[in-house]
């Protein structure tokens, strides 16, 4: 399995608000169903801006970009 590198936070922010998968505050409920679906499948949204992100499947992983964060690969 490969390792999940998260690109740098902006500078100034605080923790992510906003879930990976499905876009919801992560204030608001809890995301267990989300957390295991991820340990199968990529990240859609940005946890730092919920911007819906760019998703790429390859047989040896996948990567995920958003236009305001950058790369994210695993």
């Amino acid at each position: 399995m490969t390792e999940l590198v998260e690109p740098p936070a902006p500078a100034g922010a605080a923790a992510p608000g906003w879930c990976d998968r499905c876009g919801g505050s992560v204030a608001g409920a809890p995301h267990e169903a989300c957390a295991a679906a991820r340990a199968l499948e990529p990240p859609r949204w940005c946890a730092h801006c919920r911007r819906r992100m760019k998703v790429q499947v390859l047989p040896v992983g996948w990567s995920a970009v958003c236009v305001e964060h950058g790369e994210i690969r695993g």
